[in-house]
C-alpha cells in the first residue's frame, strides 16, 4: 500500500504484540523481530482528513457504524452478519486488584493527590466536596482544573493548579457535539481546530500538575496519587509515566454494561441481543472518541512522556481493558450498580457540597419567595444557549400559562434582553442545596447536569430535564423511570406546549411523592466518605507503606537492602552514613501495561469482545456459552532494581507476562536507543541479574556450578529475547532497548522532568528530617538495624510458601492455555500453546512486602534456526527451561503472597 495513504498509527488495526519503533531508531536488522513495525512521529500526530463525525467498520462478523447526529447524539448501528446469543449474566469476572489491602485499607499514609477535573461548574464541585474531605484525612490535595474556578477550589482550603481550558467555550462546543465528539457543524466552522488545540492545553496542564510547584507558593509537588473524571484525558498516561494509582471517578456510567447503553448513545438499529447491544455501545463510543483524539494522545505520549504510542486496538477502551478502579459519585437510588460491574467498580452515591450554611439570602429575593406560592426553579448552568432570547421567552410564556411563578437563573446563557414579568424573579448566583430545601421552590427544571440532578433529588424536589448533550438526556430519562419527572425534552424541541405539560406534571401529587421517597433514600448515603474509602480500598497500600514505618509512603526503593523507604527514612539513614541516597530508585507503586496481549475476549474488556465479534474468530461462541471462569489479575509493579524486560513479539513472545516500571535504571542513563541496547545487554555478557527479590547475588558462581540457569535462579520472571539477546538485567542499570528508542522521542523538558521529581523527593525527606525529633530518626535507624539481617529469613519464607502451591497452579495455566487453544484464544487470530509443568528447582519469590509476580500468559518457543552452533541451540535449550519455570511459579506465589501481605 502506498505509504502516503496509509491512516496514522492510531488509526491502524495493530495488534498489541507487534513491537512498534520510531523509525530513526538506531537498531540492526539483526535485532529487529520481524513484526516490528517502524513509524514516522508524523504519522502519530498528523491529520489524515478523517471524518470525526462517523465510525464505520465492517468485519466478517459485525459491520458497525456509528455517526453524531445534528441533534447531538451518537447513533450506533450493529448488524450481526451470524447470529450470536447474548452475553451470559456472569461473563463479567472478578478482578484482583493488585496490592490492595483487603483488612487495614484504613490505614493510609499521608499523600500528594492530584484530582483532575474538566468540565463545567457542576463537574468541579462534587470533587471540591471530595478533596475537602481528603485534605482532612491529612492529604494535601491539588484541585487541576481550568482557571475559571481558582477562586471557587482556593476558598474551599484546597490547592489549585491551572490546566487551561476555557469551561464557557467547553460547553459552548459540547452543546453541538456531545462527549467532545464533532458533529457535522463543527466539522466546517472551525470548531474542531480550537478544540483540539484546547485539549492539548488541558492535557499538557493535567501533565504539569502532576509535578509542578504551587505557583502561588513554590512549593514543590510531586503526585502520589491521581483521581480523574474520564474527560481529563491524561490520566492514565500520566499515571503510567509515573507508576502511581490512578482511580477514574465521574458522574455519569462510563464503564461498559450489558444493562443499559453508554449515556451518549442511541441505537438505531441492532439484531444483536439487548445485553450485548448495550456493551458494543460503550466499545463504539469508545472508538469514535480515539478517532478524535488518538493522534493528540500519541503525540502527549512520545513527546512529553516519553512512552510507546497507541494504536487502534490497544487506544480504546484502554481503562477497561487494564481494569483501572471506578468509583462513581451517583446513587444507587438513581442508577443501582450493575451485577457485570465487579469489585474494581464502586457506586458510592452523590458527592454534596454544603454550600447554604453560611448563606444568607439577598432582600429581594427573600419577599419574592414570601410573596406567594413556591415558585419552580429553571435554570441551565453553565451551557451557553445559543438563542437566548428565544429560550428565555420560552420559559416565561410557558410559566404564565402553567400558572406558576418562577425562579430563573441565567447561567453563561444570559436572558437576551427580554423584559421580565411579574410572576418571574430572576436569579444571580444562589447555592442549590440551599434554594431547593425546605419546600422553597415546588419543583426544579434543569439540563440534567448531575450535580443539579443530585442535588435536586436530595431535597424531594420534582425535577423536568431539557438536555443539551452528554449524560444529561440519561438522568433524564432515569429521573422519570423513577417517576419524580416527565420525560426529558431536548433542548431543540422545547416550546411553550410541552414545557408548561412537563412543569404541570412535575407538580403534581405522585410527582412528588415519588421525589420524596427518592430523597429518603439519598439522604441515607455519605456518599462523599463512601467516595473517599473507595479510593483508599482501590490503593496498592501494600506496595505504598514504609518497609520501616508504615505510617510514611513508600518513596524510594533500594535494591541492596531490599526495602521500601519514605523520604523521611531514606534521608535519615543517609544522614547516618548507612545507605547511599545515589544508589536508591524512586519507586513506583503501580504499573499498567497499555500494551497487554488480550488472552481472552472477556478479560479484555468491551473492545476486545468488539474486535472478536467484528472479525468472527474461530470459537467466538464459546466465550458466550461457557465464559471463562476465574480473576482477572491487573499489573504487577516490581520495584526498581528488580528485573523487568519487555521482549515479546508476535513469533511467541508476547503472550509472555510483561515485566513493568520499564525505566529500571539510575535516572540519566537511558537517553536513547543505543543506550538501551547497550546497558541491557551488560546483564547477559556479564552474569549479573536482579532476581525477584530485589537481591543481587552472586551470578558468576552460579554459573559455574549450573550454566545458564544457575545464573538465572531467582529472577522468578526474567524473560529474554533471544533474537536480540543478551537484552537481560545489568548491575543497577537495567532498560528494554524498545523503551530506550521512545525515551529517544521524549523532549528535553520530559526528560528535565524526572529529575525534577527526585530533587524534589530529596527535598521532601530533608524538610521532613528537620521537622523530626531525634527520638524519631533514632527509631528508623534501630528498625533498620533489625531488618537487615532477616532478608535471607524472610527469602526462605517465601521460597518455601511459592514451592507449595506451583505445581497446582501451573496445572491451572496449562488448562487455562488448553482452553485458550481450543477456543478463542484472543482478540487477534494469534494463539499460545500450554505453559508445562515447572522442572527443575523452583525459582525464588520476593521478600516481605514485595508486590506479586506477573500476569499469567501462554509461553511460546523461539524459533530455532539450522545453522546456529551447538553452544546457541544449548542456550535456547536453558533459556526456554528458564522461562517454563517462571511461568510456572507465576500463580501460586501470588497466592501466596496475597496470605503473606494479610499476616
Amino acid at each position: 500500500m502506498d505509504e502516503k495513504k496509509s491512516p496514522p498509527l492510531y488509526m491502524q488495526e495493530i495488534d498489541d504484540d507487534v513491537p512498534i519503533l520510531p523509525n530513526d531508531s538506531d537498531i540492526s536488522p539483526e535485532g529487529q523481530p520481524e513484526n516490528t513495525r517502524f513509524v514516522d512521529l508524523g504519522s502519530i500526530q498528523t491529520d489524515p482528513k478523517i471524518n470525526y463525525a462517523e465510525w464505520v467498520s465492517t468485519g466478517k462478523g459485525l459491520s458497525s457504524f456509528a455517526r453524531v447526529t445534528p441533534d447531538g447524539r451518537i447513533v450506533v448501528s450493529l448488524d450481526l452478519k451470524q447470529k450470536l446469543p447474548d452475553l451470559p449474566k456472569d461473563h463479567a469476572r472478578d478482578v484482583k486488584e493488585f496490592a490492595v489491602d483487603e483488612t487495614e485499607w484504613k490505614k493510609y499514609p499521608p499523600m500528594n493527590i492530584v484530582i483532575m477535573i474538566v468540565g463545567s461548574r457542576g463537574d468541579v464541585q462534587p470533587y471540591v466536596a471530595l478533596g475537602k474531605l481528603l485534605l482532612r484525612d491529612g492529604h494535601r490535595v491539588r484541585i487541576a482544573t481550568h482557571e475559571t474556578f481558582r477562586s471557587f477550589v482556593t476558598e474551599a482550603g484546597l490547592e489549585f493548579f491551572n490546566i487551561g481550558g476555557n469551561p464557557q467555550d467547553l460547553m459552548s462546543y459540547m452543546v453541538k457535539n456531545p462527549g467532545l465528539m464533532p458533529g457535522m457543524e463543527s466539522l466546517t466552522n472551525g470548531d474542531i481546530g480550537r478544540k483540539r488545540k484546547m485539549l492539548t492545553e488541558m492535557i499538557n496542564g493535567c501533565w504539569l500538575s502532576c509535578h509542578s510547584p504551587c505557583p502561588n507558593t513554590g512549593r514543590t509537588f510531586a503526585a502520589d496519587a491521581i483521581i480523574s473524571n474520564p474527560p481529563a484525558f491524561a490520566h492514565v498516561h500520566c499515571a503510567e509515566a509515573l507508576g502511581i494509582p490512578l482511580l477514574l471517578s465521574f458522574t455519569m456510567p462510563w464503564s461498559p454494561t450489558a444493562d443499559f447503553p453508554h449515556p451518549l448513545v442511541n441505537i438505531k438499529q441492532s439484531n444483536a441481543e439487548f445485553g450485548l447491544t448495550n456493551y458494543l455501545s460503550y466499545a463504539v463510543a469508545d472508538l469514535l472518541t480515539w478517532q478524535g483524539i488518538g493522534d493528540i494522545i500519541n503525540n502527549f505520549r512520545t513527546r512529553t512522556l516519553g512512552l510507546s504510542p497507541l494504536t487502534l486496538r490497544s487506544g480504546p477502551g484502554l481503562v477497561d481493558r487494564v481494569k483501572v478502579p471506578w468509583t462513581y459519585c451517583m446513587s444507587p437510588a438513581l442508577v443501582p450498580k450493575p451485577d457485570d460491574w465487579k469489585n474494581h467498580i464502586d457506586v458510592v452515591g452523590f458527592y454534596f457540597l454544603d454550600l447554604a450554611t453560611s448563606y444568607t439570602p439577598p432582600d429581594d429575593l427573600a419577599a419574592f419567595l414570601a410573596a406567594g406560592e413556591p415558585p419552580v426553579y429553571i435554570g441551565f448552568g453553565s451551557v451557553v444557549v445559543d438563542d437566548a432570547a428565544a429560550m428565555t421567552k420560552t420559559i416565561f410564556d410557558a410559566t404564565s400559562q402553567a400558572g406558576v411563578r418562577a425562579l430563573v437563573s441565567a447561567g453563561w446563557g444570559g436572558l437576551g434582553g427580554v423584559s421580565i414579568p411579574s410572576h418571574v424573579f430572576i436569579l444571580g448566583n444562589v447555592p442549590h442545596d440551599w434554594l431547593f430545601d425546605n419546600e422553597r421552590v415546588s419543583a426544579v427544571v434543569h439540563h440534567g447536569g448531575a450535580g443539579t440532578t443530585a442535588v435536586g433529588l436530595a431535597k424531594g424536589r420534582p425535577t423536568v430535564v431539557v438536555p443539551f448533550f452528554g449524560d444529561q438526556g440519561f438522568w433524564g430519562s432515569m429521573i422519570h423511570k423513577a417517576g419524580a419527572g416527565p420525560e426529558p425534552i431536548p433542548h431543540k424541541k422545547l416550546d411553550v406546549d410541552n414545557l408548561r405539560d412537563a412543569i404541570k406534571f412535575a407538580i403534581s401529587p405522585p410527582a412528588k411523592n415519588a421525589a420524596t421517597r427518592m430523597a429518603d433514600q439519598i439522604r441515607s448515603e455519605d456518599g462523599v466518605r463512601q467516595g473517599v474509602d473507595s479510593f483508599y480500598r482501590h490503593l496498592p497500600l501494600l506496595n505504598m507503606r514504609c518497609d520501616l514505618d508504615p505510617s510514611r509512603l513508600a518513596i524510594w526503593w533500594s535494591t541492596e537492602h531490599c526495602l521500601k523507604l519514605s523520604a523521611f527514612a531514606a534521608q535519615v539513614l543517609a544522614d547516618a552514613n548507612i545507605i547511599d541516597m545515589d544508589s536508591l530508585d524512586t519507586h513506583r507503586t503501580k504499573e499498567y501495561d497499555t500494551h497487554k496481549k488480550v488472552t481472552d475476549p472477556v478479560t479484555g474488556g468491551a473492545g476486545a469482545i468488539f474486535w472478536t465479534i467484528t472479525h468472527y474468530y474461530a470459537g467466538i461462541a464459546e466465550i458466550f456459552y461457557s465464559p471463562v471462569q476465574g480473576i482477572i489479575n491487573t499489573t504487577t509493579a516490581i520495584p526498581r532494581g528488580v528485573v523487568k524486560i519487555v521482549v515479546s513479539v508476535h513469533e511467541g513472545f508476547h503472550n509472555a507476562p510483561k515485566l513493568y516500571g520499564s525505566e529500571v535504571r539510575k535516572p540519566g542513563k537511558v537517553t536513547d536507543f543505543k543506550s538501551g541496547v547497550k546497558e541491557a545487554g551488560k546483564g547477559l555478557f556479564y552474569g549479573y541479574y536482579d532476581g525477584i527479590t530485589g537481591l543481587v547475588r552472586e551470578p558468576v558462581e552460579g554459573a559455574k556450578k549450573e550454566g545458564f540457569i544457575g545464573a538465572i535462579k531467582g529472577s522468578a520472571r526474567s524473560f529474554v529475547n533471544v533474537t536480540m539477546r543478551p537484552a537481560a538485567g545489568i548491575v543497577g542499570v537495567l532498560v528494554h532497548p524498545f523503551q530506550g528508542a521512545w525515551k529517544s522521542m521524549q523532549s528535553p523538558i520530559g526528560r528535565r522532568q524526572e529529575q525534577q521529581e527526585r530533587i524534589t523527593r530529596i527535598s521532601d525527606g530533608i524538610e521532613a528530617v528537620r521537622n523530626s525529633t531525634e527520638s524519631q530518626k533514632s527509631e528508623i535507624i534501630k528498625k533498620f538495624n533489625y531488618a537487615k539481617p532477616s532478608t535471607k529469613e524472610r527469602q526462605r519464607k517465601y521460597k518455601d510458601l511459592a514451592e507449595k502451591v506451583m505445581l497446582e497452579d501451573a496445572e491451572n495455566d496449562r488448562k487455562d492455555s488448553d482452553r485458550s487453544r481450543d477456543g478463542v484464544s484472543s482478540a487477534s487470530s494469534s494463539k499460545s500453546p500450554p505453559t508445562s509443568p515447572p522442572k527443575g528447582p523452583p525459582l525464588s519469590p520476593p521478600p516481605r512486602r514485595l508486590p506479586p509476580p506477573y500476569q499469567k500468559a501462554g509461553s511460546q518457543k523461539t524459533r530455532r534456526s539450522e545453522a546456529e552452533d551447538d553452544e546457541d541451540a544449548e542456550f535456547e535449550r536453558e533459556l526456554e527451561l528458564a522461562k517454563q519455570l517462571s511461568l510456572a511459579e507465576q500463580q501460586g506465589y501470588e497466592r501466596g503472597l496475597a496470605s503473606q501481605f494479610r499476616e
